[in-house]
C-alpha cells in the first residue's frame, strides 16, 4: 500500500485519508475516489490529496475483517457488515463468552494492521450485546497477513457464545433449632432469581433437619419432580468432603467430585452429581443475591460448560470478588434501582427499525399503482418489505395510505414472514410523503435506536445493503445520518438517529426530511454500495419496463 500526498491527476481510485469539506464538497475519510470526485476536486482547486493506494498484495480493510470475522466467529455469533475496517461479533443467545485467549494472543501478534478484540473468556452476555471486534489498523492489510491470520484460525473459531439451556433446579434447606424462617424463604427467593437469570427455573424446594438421612430423602423427592441440577443449602457451612451435606448427596446415591474453590466469596463450594446431573453444596454466600463463586458455576452449568475440578481450580485469577459491589449477572431487575444498573449495559447492536413508505398514489405512474405491479412474479412493495425482514433491522413497519387494502395483501403474499411486519395508517397520504413519514415514526417500537427509511418503490435495495448502513451507524463516533452512495451519488434508503425523530416529524411536503441532511452534514456518513439498487426508484411506466426486462435478462 503507497500512502502520502497524491498529485490530483493521479488521485482516482485512490482512499480519501481525511475528510475534506469545503468548497461545497462533503467527502469523508476513507471515500474512495471516483473520476467524478477527482474532477469535483479539481473544479474546487485542489491540486494534490493525502490518501492510500491499493497494491495487488493488498487486501482492503473491510474485505479482510469480513473474512477474520467470519472465520474467527463461532456458534451463537452474528457478525455486522464491515464498515471502516471494523467487523463486529454480536450474541444471538444468552450465554457465556468463550474464547481461546491463546490464539487469540497468537493473531494479534501476526501483524499490526490486524487486530481482534474480546470481552474476557466465560463473561455473561445477553442477546445482541457485543462480544468481539476485528478491526483493521490501516486501510488495507498484507494479503499475506490476513492468509496468516485464516490459517491460525482454521476450522476452529476463536471466540463463540455457548448460549443458556434451561435447567430445573431442586433446593433443599436444613434447618437446626434456631434456624428463621424468613432467612430460608428470602434463600428461596435469591435462587429462584439467579434460576431465572440464567433461563431456568426453581423447580421445587425441600426444608428438611440438617441430618445426611432428611437431604437424601429430599434430594430423591426432587429427583421424581423431574429436577436436571440440585441444590443443597446447609444450615452450616459445609467444612469438609464428609461433612452432612456431602453425606446426603452420597446417601442419594451421588458421588463427590470437588470440595472448595479459589473464590473469595463461594470458598466453601461442593461439586458432585447424582445420575449425571450437578448437584451442589451451596457455600453459605449462596444465599445472598451478591456475585459470589457459586455464580461462576451456575452460569457454566446453564451454559453447558465442563465445570470439574480442572475447570474450579482455574477460577482464582479473578476470584477475590469480595470487593466487588457487581457482576455480569443476567436478571430480572426487581427495584429501580436494579433497572437504573440495568441501563449501564455494555455495548450492544443498535436496535433499528425499518420503515416502508408505501403510502403514495403513483401519480407519475400514469393510473395503475406501482406498489402493486409484479416484478419476478412479486409484487413491487413485497420486494421491499422483504429485503427489510431479511435485515438486521430488529422491526419491520410498512406505511399504508392509497388503496391501503390492497397493499397489506401484496405484503401478506410473502407468506409466514408477513406476519412479523406492523402496519401504520397514513390518512393524510395526498399531503405527500411527510405525512407518511409522521406516520410511520409515531408507530416505531419505542425502544429503538435509529430509524431506515426506505422507499416501496426501490426494489432492487437488498438486505445486504441496509445491513451496510446498519453496520455503519454509530453516532458515539459521529455517524448519524447513513446515507447510501454508488460513485458519490446519493440515494436511498437513508438511516436515521433517533435523535433527528422530532425534526422529521416536522417536515413538510413531498421531499421528506432530505434537507436535515444538509442541516446536520457533521453527522452525515455516506456508505459506498458499490451496486446501483439504491439509486433505482421505478416512478413511470418506462422506469418499470426498463426495471422488467433487466431483471429478465439477470434470470
Amino acid at each position: 500500500m503507497k500512502f502520502g500526498e497524491i498529485p490530483i491527476d493521479a488521485a482516482e481510485g485512490a482512499i480519501l485519508a481525511h475528510a475534506h469539506r469545503d468548497g461545497g464538497l462533503n467527502f469523508a475519510k476513507g471515500r474512495r475516489l471516483s473520476a467524478d470526485d477527482v474532477g469535483k476536486l479539481k473544479s474546487a482547486g485542489i491540486t494534490r490529496v493525502v490518501g492510500a493506494t491499493l497494491d495487488p498484495e493488498d487486501v482492503h480493510e473491510d474485505e479482510a475483517a469480513r473474512a477474520i470475522a467470519l472465520a474467527a466467529g463461532g456458534g451463537g455469533l452474528t457478525p455486522t457488515a464491515p464498515f471502516t475496517g471494523r467487523a463486529n461479533l454480536f450474541a444471538s443467545a444468552a450465554g457465556i463468552a468463550t474464547v481461546d485467549v491463546a490464539r487469540i494472543d497468537a493473531l494479534n501478534a501476526l501483524n499490526e494492521a490486524i487486530t481482534i478484540a474480546t470481552l474476557p473468556a466465560f463473561a455473561v452476555v445477553t442477546p445482541k450485546q457485543m462480544v468481539a471486534t476485528i478491526k483493521i489498523i490501516p486501510f488495507a492489510a498484507p494479503r499475506t497477513a490476513v492468509q496468516r491470520a485464516l490459517d491460525l484460525i482454521g476450522s476452529t473459531p476463536l471466540v463463540a457464545v455457548a448460549a443458556f439451556q434451561p435447567l430445573k433446579a431442586g433446593l433443599v434447606q436444613t434447618s437446626l433449632p434456631g434456624t428463621r424462617a424468613k432467612v430460608l424463604d428470602k434463600a428461596v427467593e435469591t435462587t429462584r432469581a439467579r434460576m431465572m437469570g440464567i433461563g431456568g427455573t426453581l423447580q421445587g424446594e425441600r426444608r428438611v433437619a440438617h441430618d445426611e438421612a432428611a437431604i437424601a430423602r429430599a434430594i430423591e423427592e426432587l429427583k421424581a419432580e423431574g429436577c436436571d441440577l440440585f441444590l443443597v443449602a446447609g444450615a452450616s457451612a459445609i467444612v469438609d468432603r464428609r461433612d452432612t451435606v456431602p453425606a446426603g448427596i452420597e446417601a442419594a446415591g451421588g458421588r463427590i467430585n470437588h470440595f472448595g474453590m479459589p473464590v473469595d466469596p463461594g470458598n466453601l463450594l461442593l461439586m458432585g452429581e447424582i445420575d449425571g446431573a450437578p448437584a451442589i453444596g451451596l457455600p453459605g454466600c449462596a444465599k445472598s443475591p451478591k456475585f459470589n463463586g457459586f455464580d461462576y458455576v451456575l452460569q457454566r452449568l446453564a451454559a453447558r460448560l465442563p465445570v470439574g475440578p480442572r475447570e474450579v481450580m482455574g477460577m482464582g485469577v479473578g476470584g477475590l470478588l469480595a470487593e466487588t459491589t457487581s457482576r455480569g449477572v443476567p436478571r430480572a431487575a426487581t427495584s429501580a434501582k436494579e433497572e437504573s444498573q440495568a441501563a449501564e449495559a455494555p455495548p450492544r447492536a443498535p436496535r433499528i427499525a425499518a420503515l416502508v413508505l408505501a403510502a403514495g398514489r403513483s401519480s407519475r405512474m400514469g393510473g395503475p399503482n406501482k406498489l402493486l405491479a409484479e416484478i419476478d412474479g412479486m409484487p413491487m412493495v413485497a420486494r421491499a418489505v422483504a429485503a427489510a425482514l431479511a435485515s438486521q433491522a430488529v422491526s419491520v413497519t410498512v406505511v399504508l395510505g392509497h388503496m391501503a387494502a390492497e397493499v397489506k395483501a401484496a405484503v401478506a403474499s410473502l407468506g409466514a414472514s408477513a406476519d412479523k411486519v406492523r402496519f401504520a395508517e397514513n390518512p393524510d397520504f395526498a399531503d405527500g410523503l411527510s405525512a407518511s413519514l409522521r406516520a410511520g415514526l409515531g408507530a416505531l417500537p419505542a425502544d429503538v435506536d435509529g430509524v431506515l427509511v426506505c422507499l416501496g418503490d426501490m426494489p432492487a435495495v437488498s438486505s445486504a445493503q441496509l445491513d451496510r448502513l446498519i453496520a455503519a451507524f454509530n453516532p458515539v463516533e459521529g455517524r448519524s445520518i447513513c446515507v447510501p452512495t454508488v460513485g458519490g451519488k446519493r440515494g436511498n434508503p437513508v438511516l436515521w438517529d433517533r435523535r433527528f425523530f422530532a425534526e422529521m416529524t416536522g417536515v413538510s411536503g413531498d421531499s421528506g426530511a432530505k434537507h436535515l441532511i444538509g442541516e446536520h452534514a457533521d453527522l452525515v456518513c455516506e456508505v459506498e454500495m458499490g451496486s446501483e439498487g439504491v439509486l433505482i426508484d421505478l416512478d413511470t411506466p418506462e422506469a418499470l419496463a426498463a426495471f422488467r426486462a433487466r431483471a429478465t435478462e439477470a434470470a
